[in-house]
């Protein structure tokens, strides 16, 4: 599916030297940190932040009213954050508002525990933080080191040590580990999970946190918890953001719990929980090897679907179940086993390696279980659910929700944008928010997890866009595992913003059924996959913009906008407009077909700077059926692109009057230096820092002239959409 548009630059051939000299994509603005990343509800919070292409900055902005931003009078880059005391705890998304639109989003927890920032260096045992039971402690990791805390521990009070950082997009892999007062290690995890621990005697306990390979540096923060527990139950946990996976978890009109929770021992037959179905229960893989075993009796003919949600809860797990039937002769039983259960599938295949692209660094799929079973005759069944990994964890953390229905057909949905492979052995994984160019069409591959059999097309649309921008969904077809959507701006669109919905619509057993669809992006801008893991999550919302401080390199549509009719096994011609702004590499783009029917389109040559192209379709090569179609044409282009021109006359001017002042402050140096020591030792001083900010200026202007000079820059390029109807061949005289 995916071979239709594997993006391998194929559009001209390149030398060694000026392929390491491209970009992948233009740039867009991205949110790279916030510290500290996080704050407790109803406290204010100063943050710094850091980013990429994220020139004048408007606005920092979350997920949800509750939070709100002010920027720090005469600082660069800092803002208060007021966090509302009603604030539910959460992760939320901040980003900024910039020059080119809306950056990528950066997770910002909140939680209700007291917060600090570690403000100095606590890398041995002496210098080790105290850290007050009941605290989040905001840090980043010291390179080739380990941090360490303090706490007191009372004999007998369970505590919690929780270190969120892959679940708020940190690129620290953390190693936790929990020690007596002499560093003397007691408990140790490398998962990500929660140290729970009962101390055996009051006094001090440490605390040493560091990297898997101990990396350090501002992108490898963290938040690390210390509470007390309850005396018993699930340790408690910080909130983290979710796995794409996740996309489809929870059905529609599920309820929020279980109506029954698993009854332990239940892990011998003879222990067996006896059960009615439907059954919706909620259990847990523990402890260590647990294998919940649940029996039921169940009728000849009848068809059940069980899903399991574990894994796209947040956790570590990989759910497996297994139905058997069970005979009893006497004392004697014979089980014959009815049914395996393993992963739910991804609808597009992954890319398997960073070498070629053959499906997107996306998975929609999960370790989870959604399946059937079917029942050949009446008798009694037993179902068991367990964890792959759980034979020798021992965690009351790793819960599951299992569900065994009859068939309750329906849909989830997720959409992300399309990325790009250059060359043999570098891929980008780059985070895209939605901030378009003026006159720029961006494509979204839209994927869909069908559930207990449906197989119906889905009709995708967006609103609430800004002015200027539209979109326009490729369907989802009868049966396929994804369709396209493509957002388009207009060539006069203004600068603009708004919270967008994407849905997706479909007929379920006469009935139409509306879902929404969740945004997937990367968490950070990955720009060779071969030297680092891409990790993409969901968005927690979705916000579009649109700036005009540039335009896109090329727009092109159709010469009308209408709908082109042809007749099937004909051959249809469509007039296309295309209008360039950029320079480009090559003598012409090689363009193909994004959309159901149209995908198969035989790839074509558009001359560089024509104004106009006709593209034929040949409608019987592609075997089109009669009925009402739209698609987009898609490329790939190497444009030369120049970064922000605009600012180098302003950088001209900055730099040209701190010329002025240094030359002023050194002639007035110059002019008291032998009439008054005092006023000497004033100007000289006053000298330096004239000097100093001319230094910083023409540093300055020489980044923006560089960046602004032409650079090449591979471009995804995607028309605006065009309808299509394809109408019934005429009847033969043979055909009557």
């Amino acid at each position: 599916m995916i071979a239709k548009f594997k993006l391998t630059l194929a559009v001209c051939t390149l030398t060694a030297a000026s392929a390491l000299a491209q970009q992948v994509t233009l740039p867009l603005p991205r949110l790279l940190t916030v510290m500290p990343m996080g704050g407790q509800a109803g406290t204010k919070v100063e943050v710094t932040i850091t980013g990429e292409n994220t020139e004048e900055i408007r606005e920092l902005m979350f997920s949800t009213p509750k939070i709100t931003a002010q920027p720090v009078a005469g600082a660069e880059n800092k803002f208060v954050v007021n966090i509302a005391a009603d604030t539910p705890v959460g992760v939320y998304d901040a980003r900024v508002m910039s020059r080119l639109g809306v950056s990528s989003a950066r997770a910002f927890s909140v939680n209700k525990l007291p917060e600090v920032t570690r403000t100095k260096a606590n890398n041995s045992p002496e210098t080790a933080m105290a850290l007050p039971v009941g605290t989040i402690c905001n840090a980043t990791m010291t390179k080739r080191a380990v941090d360490f805390y303090s706490f007191q521990g009372v004999k007998g009070k369970r505590v919690a040590v929780d270190c969120a950082a892959t679940g708020i997009d940190s690129r620290l892999t953390p190693v936790v580990v929990l020690a007596d007062a002499k560093g003397g290690d007691l408990k140790v995890n490398r998962t990500g999970g929660v140290i729970d621990f009962i101390p055996p005697a009051d006094g001090t306990y440490l605390i040493k946190v560091s990297d898997l390979t101990y990396q350090g540096g501002e992108r490898l923060f963290y938040r690390l918890a210390l509470q007390e527990a309850p005396g018993a139950g699930p340790a408690p946990r910080q909130p983290q953001t979710q796995t794409v996976s996740a996309m489809s978890w929870p059905p529609a009109g599920l309820p929020a719990t279980a109506k029954a929770n698993e009854t332990e021992p239940n892990n011998k037959p003879v222990e067996a929980e006896k059960v009615s179905l439907p059954l919706d229960v909620a259990g847990a893989f523990f402890p260590a090897a647990d294998v919940d075993t649940y029996e039921f009796t169940a009728k000849k003919g009848e068809t059940w679907w069980v899903e399991v949600a574990s894994e796209r809860l947040g956790l570590n797990t990989d759910p497996f179940v297994l139905v058997q039937q069970v005979k009893k002769t006497g004392d004697k039983e014979t089980l014959t086993d009815v049914a395996e259960l393993y992963d739910i599938a991804p609808p597009m295949k992954v890319t398997s390696n960073g070498y070629s692209y053959d499906g997107p660094p996306y998975d929609a799929g999960s370790p989870d279980v959604n399946g059937k079973f079917e029942i050949k005759e009446d008798g009694t069944y037993r179902l068991q659910v367990r964890d792959l990994f759980g034979g020798t964890r021992s965690d009351e953390n790793n819960v599951y929700r299992l569900i065994v229905r009859q068939a309750m057909p329906d849909f989830s949905l997720a959409t992300w944008a399309v990325h790009m492979t250059l060359r043999n052995g570098d891929r980008a994984s780059l985070s895209k928010p939605m901030a378009l160019r003026a006159g720029e069409s961006r494509a979204f591959e839209v994927v869909v997890q069908r559930r207990d059999g449906f197989d119906g097309e889905i009709e995708i649309s967006m609103e609430n866009l800004p002015p200027g921008v539209s979109a326009t969904g490729l369907k989802i077809a009868k049966g396929k595992p994804y369709g396209h959507l493509i957002l388009t701006a207009s060539g006069d669109a203004k600068h603009g913003f708004s919270l967008a919905k994407i849905t997706g619509k479909a007929t379920i057993n006469g009935a139409v059924v509306t879902r929404p669809v969740r945004v997937a992006s990367m968490e950070w801008p990955v720009k060779d996959a071969k030297g680092e893991i891409p990790a993409p999550r969901l968005m927690a919302d979705i916000p579009v913009s649109v700036s005009d401080s540039e335009q896109a390199p090329l727009s092109f549509a159709a010469a009308e906008n209408k709908v082109f009719e042809g007749t099937a096994g004909q051959t249809l011609k469509i007039p296309l407009k295309l209008t360039w702004r950029n320079e480009f590499n090559g003598t012409s783009i090689k363009v193909k077909a994004y959309g159901e029917g149209f995908s198969g389109i035989k790839e074509f040559d558009i001359p560089l700077k024509a104004a106009a192209h006709e593209a034929t379709i040949d409608l019987a090569a592609l075997k089109i059926a009669p009925g009402d179609y739209t698609f987009a044409f898609q490329s790939l282009g190497i444009c030369k692109y120049r970064y922000n021109p605009a600012a180098v006359p302003l950088a001209e001017a900055e730099q040209k009057k701190a010329e002025q002042m240094a030359a002023a402050a050194a002639a007035e140096a110059k002019k008291v230096a032998a009439t008054d020591a005092e006023a000497a030792k004033k100007a000289a001083e006053k000298q330096k820092q004239a000097e100093a900010a001319m230094a910083t200026a023409t540093n300055r202007m020489k980044a923006i002239t560089t960046a602004a000079s032409p650079t090449d820059t591979v471009e995804i390029l995607i028309s605006e959409p065009i309808r299509v109807s394809v109408k019934p061949a005429a009847a033969t005289t043979a055909s009557k």
